[in-house]
Parts: C-alpha cells; structure tokens; sequence
C-alpha cells in the first residue's frame, strides 16, 4: 500500500500490484480538507500531513493532522501559515513542518498521549519563496528545499545550518527524499 496526499482529494491510496488508486481519506470528522500537501509515515503506522490550501500569513488556518494506525485523525496544529512539507526527528518525538508563507520551519514536539506542545519557529530563512519538501538524514540533520532559491539547506539538530546545496536546474528545488 502506497498513501499519497493529493491536493483535490485527500490522502488516496495506491495499489502498485494492480495501479488502482482509490480515496482513503477525504475528511477529518465532517470537515474536508483545505489541500493536502504532504505527508510522512511514522515507524508505528502514524501518517502526519500537512493541509495547506491556500493559507498563508493573510489567513493562518492551515493545519497539521496525525491519522493514528487505529484510524482516528487529529488536528495537532492549526494555525500554520502554508503548512507544506513534514518529517519526524529520528526519536519520532518532534515533527517539522515548513511553513511556506511565513519562510519558517516549524518544530511541533509531541507529548506521550501525541498532543503538540510548546511549537515553536525552528528556522527562519529569508529570500526565496518559501521552505517546501523537508527530509531528515540518518545523523539527524534536517534538510530544506527552498524554493525560490534553487537551494537544498542542511541543518543540524540544534538548527545551525551546515550545508547548503544549490540546484543546477534553477529557482525551483521543491521536494527531495
């Protein structure tokens, strides 16, 4: 099973044996979605993803979702300004969010019962449009496509960059892996 986030349709889901693809999650509750964007799956089955819509600063409304492996889905956060890619630390304890509009990236630490807590601005960039895809390497560092500046930044764990990477094919670096 392969879960995409689709910006029309919510979480859908892929069957790579046969290509079906079939929504999976179109609504939290009764609400639907602004825009999914992306998402990240958890050792334990988790999904945390990002609805971005069209939110940014003007309208501060987009959200970050966990969709538990028993199925129950809950808003952890939701007053990002263009919530758009997430990843998890290594501990699976903190999720990083960019926050396109606001050209942050945003650290949201999770309590034992997988509430957020004390979210904070984690890393403020400047220029460009925005953060976009986020990764995570195997020591830990955090890795930013910055839009707008054709630039992969790598962070380490207390958010010091150490790395910046630029893209030789233009302004446009969005998602890595």
């Amino acid at each position: 099973r392969i879960f995409i986030a689709d910006y029309k349709n919510g979480l859908i889901l892929l069957d790579p044996v046969n290509g079906r693809i079939e929504p999976y999650l179109v609504r939290a509750n009764l609400e639907r979605f602004k825009a999914i964007n992306d998402l990240f799956i958890a050792r334990n089955g988790d999904i945390y993803f990002t609805d971005q819509g069209l939110t940014g600063l003007h309208d501060p409304t987009g959200r970050l979702f966990r969709l538990g492996a028993d199925g129950r889905v809950t808003c952890l956060v939701d007053n990002i300004p263009s919530p758009n890619g997430v990843v998890m630390d290594l501990d699976e304890t903190t999720v990083f969010v960019g926050a396109t509009r606001a050209n942050s990236v945003w650290r949201v630490p999770l309590q034992r019962d997988g509430t957020a807590a004390k979210v904070a601005n984690f890393i403020q960039l400047s220029g460009g449009g925005g953060p976009d895809g986020l990764a995570l390497d195997e020591e830990g560092r955090l890795l930013v496509a910055h839009v707008g500046l054709g630039t992969v930044w790598v962070f380490d764990a207390a958010g010091e960059p150490v790395h910046r990477i630029r893209s030789c094919r233009g302004r446009v670096t969005t998602n890595l892996a």
